[in-house]
């Protein structure tokens, strides 16, 4: 059976925080605002592997207002995601995600995103897919006050 998941995060950017996406620290004079690193592609990915398992959010793993994540390393929600979807028997066929962002332009840093999220998910990187758009100065994000991030995922079982 083929499950398909959906993720979506967004978070405030402010000046002076690291900007870090997929796992990769990005060159920025500002950075996302999180509880943990911020990071909302790899906070996507997650929601959409355990919604594609039926395995709630990563609120519910991860809850805002436990201080164990204040500032975490996203990385570990993936992984941690990952390890759950795996003992309920279920392979992953495909990673889609997009970044919305105006500035900084991430063509420079695709690949190393898609390279660390195959590396934790323990998939080839030839089903991972990274794009990046803007919102042509249009909205919160088009001013540079956010990023936003989406994915699908579709798993086997």
């Amino acid at each position: 059976m083929i499950k398909t998941g959906i993720g979506y995060d967004v978070h405030q950017l402010a000046d002076g925080q690291r900007l870090i996406i997929g796992g990769v620290e990005i060159s920025s004079n500002f950075g996302s605002i999180g509880h943990s690193d911020g990071d909302v592609l790899l906070h996507a990915i997650v929601d959409a592997l355990l919604g594609a398992a039926a395995m709630g959010d990563i609120g519910l793993l991860f809850p805002s207002e436990d201080q164990q994540w204040k500032d975490a390393d996203s990385r570990i929600f993936l992984k941690t995601a990952m390890t759950k979807i795996r003992a309920a028997g279920y392979l992953i066929n495909n990673v889609d995600g997009i970044v919305i962002l105006q500035q900084p332009k991430l063509r420079n840093y695709i690949q190393q995103m898609r390279q660390v999220i195959a590396s934790i998910l323990g998939v080839n990187i030839e089903v991972i897919s990274v794009k990046a758009t803007t919102t042509d100065h249009l909205g919160f994000i088009g001013e540079s006050k956010g990023i936003g991030a989406m994915a699908v995922v579709t798993l086997n079982q």
